[in-house]
Order: structure tokens, then sequence, then C-alpha cells
């Protein structure tokens, strides 16, 4: 490696005595792939020193090679260069002044035998049903990860999410009242681990786990309720299986309209649109889970979300509220709203192709499945440009299930187009601009 100078423009700080300077660099001080002030530089069997976090991401890849000589590497080795690291942090102290921080000694990672002797006594105590010990070890690992994504990637890698699923399955069994301390600490950890295995999902899917991470929706802490929801929406969305133990459970339904309609924060409120989807979504939901849903508002409440809402949310509230429109009830519901149709037309092709396919499909439930009121709503649809939006999704291409349905809510549209022709051409024009 050539070693040389660079210039660094450091900006001027607060009570600094230098102003905006060009500071120079020493090149052996950076990482040869980042061109980044190393941090935590290790050598490798090539005689090249690196930053540890761009080697690894390196030989991750698939490479076999030092990046700079070119060379296979006999082995992929790390040696940390603890006397360059310390020339780096004494440069940044002696550079203070120009507004550089100094390097913090960077910890020692995790190594693949430590993890296996931490997940032996995780077993072990869960089997022995010692909660205090298990928390333990559980806080080591939780300590591990946030010390750096490397840790983390070596932790999940080495299995750790099947064992803490398994113990947390093993205290939820036991009592959720007296280990609630390490069910929250067990499922704080798994919620950086997803997604999970096969193996994981059978164990951290029992009926027991459900029913503890169900209760802790209920809990006054945001934390709890925020690992809960969001490993039920990782369970839901990988098993159609668990989805039907889940809607087993007492007063599921009650807690997630809540939380839509509450909006506590972003993070639950996706996540319980995205498991309302799948209760009403999968092939073996009954009726009565979609009955339970409409009763509860959710009808008139995603429609009020879908007025004002980003992307992500728009998405999933469509999702939902198409597969409630599969319903008899759900259809009258939302055949009662006046908002319901200029909403499903106004998100036609104006936040993506997914939710272009569930507006045009709740629109075709409508009027195709609509009974009495279907001619209503094909009037009202034409009324706010439906067939205009329908026709631009055949030209610009969507997916093919979305055309396929849009040409057949154009062909119920079509007749009712020329009852239409008394509405003033001016004010038919405006009405569909605003949409």
């Amino acid at each position: 490696m050539v070693l040389g100078w660079r210039r660094r423009r450091i900006s001027h700080h607060a009570g600094k005595k230098h102003p905006d300077v060009e500071l120079v660099v020493p090149n052996h001080f950076r990482c040869p792939i980042s061109l980044e002030l190393m941090k935590d530089p290790v050598t490798l069997s090539s005689g090249i020193t690196y930053d540890r976090e761009s080697i690894e991401t390196w030989l991750e890849a698939g490479n076999f090679t030092c990046p700079v000589t070119n060379q296979i590497l006999r082995n992929f080795d790390q040696i940390p260069n603890h006397t360059l690291r310390k020339m780096i942090q004494d440069w940044c102290v002696e550079k203070q002044n120009f507004g550089v921080e100094r390097i913090p000694t960077p910890r020692i990672p995790v190594s693949p035998v430590e993890i296996s002797e931490i997940l032996f006594s995780v077993a072990a105590s869960a089997r022995r049903l010692d909660q205090y010990r298990c928390l333990e070890w559980v806080q080591k690992i939780e300590k591990w990860g946030a010390e750096s994504e490397r840790n983390r990637r070596c932790i999940v890698a080495n299995g750790t999410a099947a064992v803490l699923a398994a113990a947390f399955d093993a205290f939820a069994n036991d009592s959720v009242e007296r280990n609630a301390t390490v069910l929250e600490a067990i499922l704080g950890a798994l919620n950086w681990m997803f997604p999970l295995d096969v193996e994981t999902q059978r164990s951290f899917g029992t009926q027991a786990s459900l029913r503890c991470m169900v209760r802790f929706l209920r809990c006054k802490d945001l934390s709890p309720k925020q690992n809960s929801i969001e490993a039920l929406k990782e369970l839901v969305s990988c098993d159609q299986h668990i989805v039907e133990k889940l809607s087993d459970i007492e007063g599921v339904i009650e807690i997630l309209v809540e939380f839509i309609r509450k909006q506590i924060c972003p993070i639950i409120t996706k996540a319980s649109l995205t498991i309302v989807f799948h209760l009403i979504s999968f092939p073996c939901s009954s009726e009565k889970i979609k009955l339970t849903f409409v009763r509860t508002g959710l009808v008139s409440l995603l429609l009020e979300i879908l007025v004002d809402s980003d992307k992500s949310i728009c998405e999933k509230a469509l999702g939902a509220f198409d597969g409630l429109c599969g319903c008899k009830e759900g259809k009258e519901e939302a055949q009662s709203n006046a908002l319901t149709v200029p909403v499903l037309v106004k998100k036609i092709l104006r936040v993506s192709d997914l939710a272009t396919e569930y507006s045009i499909s709740a629109l075709l439930k409508l009027c195709k499945y609509g009974g009495r009121d279907e001619g209503r709503v094909l009037v009202e649809a034409l009324q706010v440009g439906a067939f205009q939006k329908l026709l631009l999704v055949l030209q610009v291409g969507c997916g093919d299930e979305a055309k396929e349905k849009a040409t057949v809510l154009m062909k119920l549209l079509n007749p009712y187009r020329a009852g239409l022709e008394c509405i003033d051409s001016v004010d038919f024009k405006n009405l569909k601009r605003s949409f």
C-alpha cells in the first residue's frame, strides 16, 4: 500500500482555536476499502491492515482475496493491529483542537465458542426454570449485541434465536406473571434477530408463547407492547397455523383495533395493521373473525386512516379493508360510508402498485357483489373518475391481477356512463381533478 498524505477539511467548532483548515491526515491511518479513518485496524495474512468492519463486509460477500494485493488469503484470521490503533488515537488527541475526536478503544468481538457457552447456560437455566440466572445470560447476549453489528451477526448465525425461543416457551408455560421480567428480556433480545428460521418459529409460535405476547400487549409500558407486536407480526407473516392459533386467543382482535385507533406509535400501528391483514386474509379465516372486526368499527377507522397516511400504512390499511369487503357485513358497512368510493378511487395509481391492486379489488367486491347498492356504488365511482383511473392502469401497467380486475370493473362501469351525460361537464372535471 502506498503511504501518503491526504487533506481533509475540518469544520470550525465553537470554542476551538483554529478556523476551517485543510487538515493533513496520513493515508496509512485510512482503511484501503472505505478510505475512512480506521477505528478498529486488523491485519490479514497478506500483511495489509484494514478497518475490521470493512474487511468483514468484504469477506462476507464471498471474497477470498486481499483487496490491495489481490492474493488469495491463507486464512481469514483478523489480528488486531494495536500499534497502529494507538498511533491513530494519539494523532486524534494531538489534533483535537481541529475538531478531531479520539476513537474509542474497540472491544474484542465475541467468538462462536463464547456464544455456545452462553446458550448452553440459557437452555440449562430454562429447563430448571431459574429465571434469575437465565435473565443474567440474556442480558449478556444483549450487551454483546449492543457492542457491534459484527457481534449481532455472529450471535444470530450461531442459533441464538432458537435457544431463546425455546426458553421463552418454557417460562411462558410455567407462569407469565412470575417470569414476566425474564420473558420481557428474551422478547427484547429476539426482536433484533428477525427473520426467524422454521425451527425457531415452531418454538416461538406455541399457544403458551402467543398468549404471553398478547398479555404483554395489555401492559402500560411501551417497550413490552412494541416487542410483542413486532414478534407477532413476524410470526403471522411466516406461518398460517400461527395465524389460526392467534385468532383463537380471546381479546386479541379488540386489542389490535384499539392500537390502530389510538396510533400510539408508528411501529405498533403498522404491525397491528399487518396482523389484522393476515387474520382476515388467511385461507381458513372464518366469517366470525371478519364480523368481529367489522363490529369493532374497523371499516370506518381504516377509511379515516386512508384519508391521510404514509405509503407503508396506506398499503396495510388497504389490504385489511379489501379483506373486510370479502364478507357481507363488511361490504354493507363500507357501502354506507361516504368516504369509501372517493378514497378507494383516489388511492389508485397514487401510492404503489400493491395499493392500486387492493383498491381495485375492494371496489370490485363492492360493485360486483354489492347487492342492491351496487348500482349506486358504480355511479358514484364514475362520478369521481374511476373509469379514467382504470383506463390508466391498463395503459401504464400494474400487476396482471390488478389489470384483470380493472378490466372486469370497467365492464361493470361502462353501462352507467351514458346515464351521466346530463352532469355538467365543468363540474365533472373539477370533481375528477380533486381525486
